[in-house]
């Protein structure tokens, strides 16, 4: 089963993405903060992460950074309801960009579009 980390502060958000995309057949784990995120990939193997950017303790972007320096072929998408930070280029350096939507179609069409991708 394709396991995903959503790394996500709002705890009403996080747990509808995770219920969203347990639907969709995906097993989920959540973190509250980049922290939280940076120790779970640590400890486990994620099939792909999707991050919000602005969080306490320890931002996206940060936590982006210290993901990737662990482990370069994780899928990371950034989602995030603040599209500016689409040209920091650290933020180039993940999968993807989605803004927030209360429709997760985009989300989800993009996770099944970069597994297919990552499985060639």
């Amino acid at each position: 089963m394709t396991r995903l980390l959503i790394v996500e502060d709002e705890q009403h958000q996080r747990e509808l993405y995770a219920m969203e995309l347990q639907d969709e057949g995906y097993e989920v784990d959540q973190a509250a903060n980049g922290k939280e995120a940076v120790e779970m990939v640590k400890s486990n193997k994620y099939d792909m992460v999707i991050m919000d950017i602005r969080m306490p303790e320890m931002d996206g972007i940060e936590a982006l950074g210290k993901i990737l320096s662990r482990d370069k072929k994780i899928p990371i998408i950034i989602y995030t309801a603040y599209s500016n930070y689409k040209s920091n280029f650290m933020t180039w350096t993940a999968d993807a960009y989605v803004t927030k939507s209360s429709n997760l179609e985009e989300l989800k069409d993009k996770i099944k579009e970069i597994l297919v991708s990552r499985a060639v």
